[in-house]
């Protein structure tokens, strides 16, 4: 399920979305693939559904985290998974 325009976004998708981008170790590409909603997209979102104050909190998070970005990352290969990622039934990647 790929997404072209915010607008097209149901609140759950919304809510997965935000959930994502609050991971650390969630990469604005994942979200891309998954959702098809490129960084900036992702920041306008975030920057509509929250509050301005957690959106600050979150920007200054994010902001320069190497993490963030499949690019900056210091290592390749392997993939972080929670041990509550099971749980996580709207998570289309792990669905492959």
């Amino acid at each position: 399920m790929t997404f072209n325009n915010t607008n097209q976004l149901n609140g759950i998708s919304i809510d997965r979305i935000i959930e994502m981008a609050w991971e650390d170790r969630t990469t604005f590409e994942a979200i891309e693939f998954q959702f098809g909603l490129k960084e900036q997209e992702v920041i306008n979102l975030m920057r509509r559904e929250m509050k301005l104050k957690s959106f600050k909190m979150w920007r200054k998070r994010v902001q320069g985290r190497k993490t963030k970005h499949e690019k900056l990352r210091s290592f390749e290969k392997g993939r972080f998974k929670c041990s509550r990622q099971k749980a996580i039934s709207s998570n289309a990647i792990a669905k492959r």
